[in-house]
């Protein structure tokens, strides 16, 4: 598996690969500005700078029929999509080494992110679909409404929602309901 296999998807087109990387480096790019215009010192900047690079380019990525292929093979589990989920500790990293994201915010953001995972895994295939965006949306609230962060770090919580509840556990297509097409539009 070759380095564009591992950070995009195996069989991902040029479009795609263009697509997750573009993403990637403008957000990066993006997130350092905002951390050098919020005077974070060198370490926490450059930290910020690959936690954006990780989220923005991991929001179009997963988003690609080619991870969607990867990630929802026969075979994988809720517990595979699970682990992705929880494998994403940014916010305790943050919560370490930027001034203003507390650990009890970083316990929100987490906290959120896999419960709405949670959701989503456990809802039945063919509601998975509303129950992510559900999930995403009422999960803006604590992540945004609840808790203080810095302004330079405002996309953080939002975004990591992106990623990985909407982009990263939902299939290609949504599952169909047995009698679709038969009840009103």
């Amino acid at each position: 598996m070759n380095l564009i296999d591992r950070m995009i998807a195996p069989n991902a087109t040029r479009a795609e690969v263009i697509a997750g990387f573009g993403a990637a480096f403008a957000g990066a790019a993006v997130a350092l500005l905002l951390a050098l215009l919020g005077s974070l010192p060198a370490l926490p900047a450059t930290v910020v700078t690959v936690i954006a690079f990780d989220l923005y380019g991991g929001a179009v990525v997963n988003a690609t029929s080619a991870a969607k292929r990867h990630y929802h093979r026969p075979g994988r589990t809720a517990g595979h999509h699970l682990t992705f989920v929880a494998l994403h500790l940014q916010p305790f990293l943050l919560a370490w080494l930027v001034a203003g994201f507390s650990w009890s915010a970083a316990v929100v953001v987490y906290g959120t992110t896999l419960a709405g995972a949670v959701a989503v895994t456990l809802a039945p295939a063919a509601l998975r679909r509303p129950v992510a965006f559900a999930a995403t949306a009422f999960g803006l609230i604590p992540v945004t409404g609840l808790i203080s962060v810095p302004p330079e770090l405002a996309w953080f919580a939002p975004l990591l929602l992106i990623k990985l509840l909407l982009a990263h556990l939902l299939p290609e297509q949504a599952t169909s309901e047995p009698n679709e097409g038969n009840g009103p539009a």
